[in-house]
């Protein structure tokens, strides 16, 4: 048995789950979140108000589709709840992020002309600092894939550590060019 699928999703107070055959529906204080649960797997309320989710048998793609539904169902409960954040950090002389409103930035990372993000529906950006910002959000993957494409305008590079990197991520440096 899955030692993830297998366990129960506790749902807190001020979270509506509703399941309507393979489609689950999840309202919380933050918004809403919907997904559709692969065929095999079945989902289920029990006595005291928990999710389980359940397999028909241990076939291989069964089993992995198992333990990947009850993370992405439990984290939807997370988000609606109390929502994800990643926080990013600008390395590098003249590197800068600026807030123009809440869904949009503007970067200046060594380029020719200023890079400007739109946020999608549901993400919310802060600037702290010049140098450092949070992505706000209720779903999970699309605020880490939008973190992952700010990260991806300027990568840090290995040898002076500049560029966009995750708040506390250790960028493994290089030596320099040896002097003869």
């Amino acid at each position: 048995m899955s030692r993830i699928g297998r366990l129960p999703i506790t749902v807190p107070s001020g979270v509506e789950v509703n399941l309507d055959g393979e489609k689950v529906a999840v309202k919380g204080p933050k918004g809403n979140l919907d997904w559709n649960i692969p065929e095999p797997i079945t989902i289920k309320k029990n006595d005291e108000g928990q999710l389980e989710l359940s397999r028909p048998d241990d076939e291989r793609e069964h089993r992995s589709l198992h333990g990947l539904s009850r993370t992405l169902v439990n984290n939807m409960i997370i988000g609606v709840h109390d929502g994800y954040q990643k926080d990013l950090e600008i390395i590098g002389v003249g590197y800068r992020v600026i807030s123009k409103g809440p869904t949009q930035l503007e970067f200046a990372l060594g380029f020719s002309h200023p890079v400007t993000v739109d946020a999608p529906e549901g993400i919310t950006f802060e600037v702290k600092t010049p140098t450092s910002f949070t992505i706000h959000g209720i779903d999970k993957q699309v605020v880490g894939e939008i973190a992952a494409k700010i990260r991806k305008i300027r990568p840090p590079e290995p040898y002076k550590g500049k560029g966009v990197r995750y708040a506390g991520e250790h960028v493994r440096r290089k030596v320099g060019k040896a002097g003869a």
